[in-house]
This record gives C-alpha cells, structure tokens and sequence, in this order.
C-alpha cells in the first residue's frame, strides 16, 4: 500500500516565498530581477530564459554565499510534525519547487522526502556560478513530474500542497488538493491557513487516524 504527497516548498514547508527574489536582494541585483520578471510574466520570455537570465546576474558569486542563504531559510510551523505523521501513514513525500535546488536539497535530506525536484544553479569546479540553471521544474511542470511518479508508484491516494499559479498544474493530477494560505485565484479541494490543518485533512481522509 502506498499513498503519494507532492509539496511546493516555499510558502508551503518554508517561510521563504522565493528564493529567486531573496538571492537578488543578497547580491544587489533585484532591480534587473523585477524587469525579467515583467517580461516572463507578461509572455515575452520562457520560464528557462528567465532562469538563465536571473543566474546570469549572479556569476562570480559562490556556491557557498548560496547555502548561506539557504541554510538561513526556516520552517513552516508544524512542517516536521507533519511529515513525521504521513511517513506512519505509508506516504512517499515528494517536493516539487521551481524554486532552487540547494535549499529543496536541504529541507528534504532534513525531512527525508523520497524525491525532490527543483531548478539547479549550475556551478564550476571553483564552487563559482557560471549563469546557467538546469531548468528541472519550470512553471508548469509540477503536474507532469506528479503524473510520472503516479505512473511509478500507482498510489492508492495522492494528495497535493501549494500555494501558488504553478501548482495549479500539480492539483489536477492529485485526488485531493489543499491549497495552504493561496495566493489570489488559487483554489484547492480544501484551503488552510496552516500545516497543523493539512494534517486534520489528511488524517480525515485516512479514517480518523
């Protein structure tokens, strides 16, 4: 018997909302990071070409200023409760960001998710970045990487948790989607405010456990 979770990651297991915006405003380069966000968002741009043009602001800087940041990044309240109460419960755990493979890494080696999945800075042998990003989860392709592991797995249950756009992807391919303080427009089966309650939910759709 096996039971399958895909988490987003920030805003949803940490407190970073991401970690993009937060390593611009470590390295004095969010000004240029807002235009290249206008122009993804506004069509002119793919989700790869931002990647690429977001890490390029960044070369020169070291792997290790990066894990500073990530290693700086706390937890949701409740989050390793929770994932201690869904391994009892025969879940494999799943994280799913679009945000940067060094703090997902991080969280789940501490959580001890089974898979994780997200956008990966690419560095030279010196630890240094180059500007190129191993584009892993772009901004639509959580719903695909669930539906593989679907496919591997054949999970009796799986369930989703987000909070933004691009987990709207992933909700369509869960059995239950819970959306924990969404952003504007996003809607899951069940909207939380907290990790304490995704557990009341869970732990519902498990019989009562």
């Amino acid at each position: 018997m096996v039971r399958l979770i895909a988490f987003d990651l920030e805003g949803t297991l940490v407190k970073s909302v991401s970690g993009w915006v937060e390593l611009h405003k470590k390295f004095g380069t969010w000004e240029k990071g807002k235009e290249y966000a206008e122009l993804f968002f506004s069509g002119e741009i793919d989700y790869v070409a931002w990647a690429e043009l977001d890490a390029s602001l960044w070369k020169g800087h070291t792997r290790e200023e990066v894990m500073e940041w990530a290693e700086s990044v706390e937890y949701m309240d409740y989050a390793p409760e929770l994932i201690a109460f869904l391994k009892e419960n025969d879940f494999k755990i799943a994280i799913l960001s679009s945000g940067l493979k060094c703090l997902a890494e991080r969280i789940g080696g501490e959580l001890g998710a089974d898979y994780i999945y997200a956008n990966e800075l690419v560095f030279d042998e010196k630890g240094v970045i180059t500007g190129k990003v191993n584009p892993v989860v772009d901004f639509k392709s959580k719903g695909a990487i669930l539906r593989e592991l679907k496919e591997e797995l054949k999970p009796e249950l799986t369930v989703a948790v987000g909070d933004g756009y691009n987990d709207l992807s992933m909700f369509s391919e869960a059995d239950v989607s819970i959306a924990i303080n969404p952003h504007e427009g996003v809607e899951g089966d069940h909207n939380v405010g907290s990790l304490r309650e995704v557990r009341e939910i869970i732990a519902d759709l498990l019989g009562g456990q």
